[in-house]
């Protein structure tokens, strides 16, 4: 479909009718399977189920364009086990329109389209305020209204309707008590913005410093929509966060990241024991994360090896007739395409020391070892990895002669 920009309220209902026959169909014909030609799906590790989660996105609840339920939609094509809608608490910008006084309405209605699914909806909120202290996500909370809290009855004041210097808040510090009273995990969301009008690099304040040191702010968002955040990374790593990748997204993930264009949605891979919520939240605790984000793999080695294990290995190896030029097959099972740089000493036959391993596809490469072995090493350097600012992940692929 292609929208002009005269078209575009047209298009716009098109769109969103679409998503909602795929959010409704599951509860008159079963839960659908996500669309193979969009779902995100990286391989369970040898001692964890690798869960796919966002866990920030906006309905119009907040300030959102589609309704909860096109948002469950989208996570069952995409194949995402989990979704979070955390919708702002302070800044509520559609109210003339959709007024409510529940904060919690966003989560219950998509808890309710996804009956019957697969995607599993986590309650969650954001806290709101300006800098420094910023945007955060709390995740399984028992009730948003809660973080909320104005002069009189919170209930029915009008003071909460407005976000700003004429809004009658809590201390942003009384909110995340709160949050933490409910056992939520909370991430610092989009730490970049904090200095974007200068340098755009995250640096770290006290009121983040201090909730680390309490225990109170246990992850921050390493990339968010279109951006990777280096100076996050660093700061994840110093402070033993959580790494969090996110598609904050506000209108819909087609028309932000076009996976019918082979993009997709910024995410978290959560190396979980079972898929509930109960067992994503203790991943995410655990730190056991990676972020998914435009072909990148982001994480710590200790979580992004066993990953890269289970994505890659030598199927066969045989010799080309009458030579000692080697070929290796090799083949990926995740959706990432590995950008693979080769790191020994031989020659290969058929590319450079770079070449790609396409998602879930397999290749053969040449190697050039002068001599019939019965084993090589593939020491590779895997380009499109990082396991902390400027550094990519490594590993080691043996290949054998079949007996």
């Amino acid at each position: 479909m292609i929208c002009k920009k005269s078209n575009i309220t047209l298009c716009l209902f098109m769109a969103l009718s679409t998503l909602s026959l795929v959010a409704v169909s599951h509860e008159k014909a079963g839960a659908p399977k996500p669309s193979t030609q969009r779902a995100i799906v990286f391989p369970d590790t040898a001692d964890y189920q690798t869960l796919v989660v966002d866990l920030h996105t906006h309905s119009v609840f907040s300030d959102g364009h589609v309704w909860p339920n096109i948002r469950v939609a989208e996570a069952l094509q995409d194949g995402l086990d989990a979704i979070a809608i955390t919708e702002h608490l302070e800044w509520q910008p559609h109210l003339a329109d959709i007024p409510h006084s529940d904060r919690n309405r966003a989560y219950q209605q998509a808890a309710e389209s996804a009956e019957g699914s697969s995607v599993i909806v986590l309650s969650g909120t954001e806290i709101t305020r300006y800098e420094p202290v910023g945007h955060i996500n709390a995740i399984f909370i028992d009730d948003a209204n809660k973080l909320l809290n104005v002069e009189g009855d919170a209930k029915t004041s009008t003071d909460t309707q407005t976000f700003g210097e004429a809004a009658i808040q809590w201390p942003a510090q009384k909110a995340v008590e709160a949050a933490h009273k409910q056992g939520a995990f909370m991430f610092w969301n989009h730490p970049n913005w904090s200095n974007r009008a200068t340098s755009g690099i995250t640096k770290m304040h006290d009121f983040h410093a201090n909730n680390i040191r309490r225990g109170m702010l246990h992850g921050i968002e390493v990339a968010n929509s279109f951006w990777y955040a280096e100076a996050a990374f660093q700061v994840a790593l110093d402070y033993d966060l959580a790494l969090i990748g996110t598609s904050d997204v506000h209108d819909l993930i087609d028309w932000d990241y076009k996976p019918h264009e082979g993009g997709h949605r910024p995410v978290t891979l959560v190396f979980a024991k079972e898929k509930t919520a109960d067992s994503i939240k203790e991943g995410l605790f655990a730190k056991r994360t990676v972020v998914w984000f435009k072909n990148m793999l982001i994480g710590r080695q200790s979580d992004l090896s066993p990953l890269l294990t289970a994505s890659l290995k030598v199927t066969v190896m045989r010799y080309q007739p009458d030579t000692v030029i080697a070929e290796i097959d090799l083949q990926n099972t995740s959706d990432a395409d590995f950008e693979a740089r080769y790191n020994g000493p031989y020659s290969l036959g058929l590319s450079s020391d770079r070449f790609t391993i396409p998602a879930h596809s397999e290749i053969t490469i040449e190697i050039k070892p002068g001599k019939i072995m019965t084993q090589i090493d593939l020491p590779l350097i895997l380009e499109n990895t990082l396991i902390e600012p400027n550094k990519h992940a490594s590993m080691n692929l043996i290949a054998k002669l079949p007996l």
